[in-house]
This record gives C-alpha cells, structure tokens and sequence, in this order.
C-alpha cells in the first residue's frame, strides 16, 4: 500500500483539477454572466470625479458625522466643497476632503480625510435629506477622533 500511496495521490490530485476545471469553472462563469449580481439603479458609477446634488449631500453627511464623533474641546471647520467625489454606483459614494482642526489650546491643524457613504433608500429620493437614510461605511484620515 505504501508504494502505491504517492501514485494514489496524483490520481486524486489530477481528478480534483479536471473536476475544477470542467465541471465547477464553467458553472461559476455561467452565474457570473447571469443577472444575479446586477442591480438595476438609476444612479451610476464613474471613474471620474464628479460634482451633482448628491455628493453634495454626501459631504455634508460626513461632516455631520465627523462633528458628531469630536470631542467638545475640538472644533471643525470644513470646506464649501469637497477636493473630489466620486460615484462608485448604487448611490455609494467616496468623498475626498479636508477639515480644520482646533482644539483647547487653540492649535490649529489641516487634515485630509476619505470618507464611503452609501445612501440606503436606492432610486427612492424621499428621504434623502434624512441622515438615517444615510450610512457611513468607512472613514480614513480622521484617526484621532
């Protein structure tokens, strides 16, 4: 048994392979090419940098969440406009900005910050002044807070 246990191994080793290759691969390609993961919304994602009511909104909706995560002895002054929005589709959004930092001893500091935010509601525009409608899904650049 010993002298054939290598060979054994190869034999399952190679069944396993072709079983992947010719059963399960073509299997997974034919559900990736279906419509399961595709989600129909009027709002879509770019490359680009862009400026609409939303990111807009997203903006304004981060800072609201970063004022809110500052300790009373931090004040924030945040910027008309961000650096760059960006609309990754499915009204998710990344925002790239700065924020002016004062804190008790009146030392001021610039920091940039990223934030991803998504608006939950989809195509559904009602709510979208509403924060809860909103969520924060990521901040980076703001590790003091």
């Amino acid at each position: 048994m010993k002298k054939y246990s290598i060979l054994i191994f190869i034999v399952a080793l190679t069944t396993l392979l072709l079983v992947q290759k010719e059963v399960v691969m073509p299997f997974v390609y034919k559900i990736i090419q279906s419509d399961l993961f595709l989600v129909d919304s009027n709002d879509q994602g770019g490359q680009d940098s862009i400026s609409t009511p939303l990111t807009a909104l997203a903006f304004n909706h981060c800072n609201s969440y970063i004022k809110s995560k500052l300790d009373s002895d931090t004040s924030a002054s945040f910027p008309e406009k961000p650096i760059n929005a960006w609309s990754l589709g499915n009204y998710q959004y990344v925002i790239n900005a700065e924020i002016e930092l004062t804190n008790a001893t009146t030392v001021t500091s610039t920091k940039k910050y990223a934030c991803r935010i998504n608006y939950k509601n989809g195509d559904d525009q009602e709510g979208i002044l509403d924060p809860a409608n909103w969520s924060i899904e990521g901040l980076s650049g703001l590790d003091s807070l």
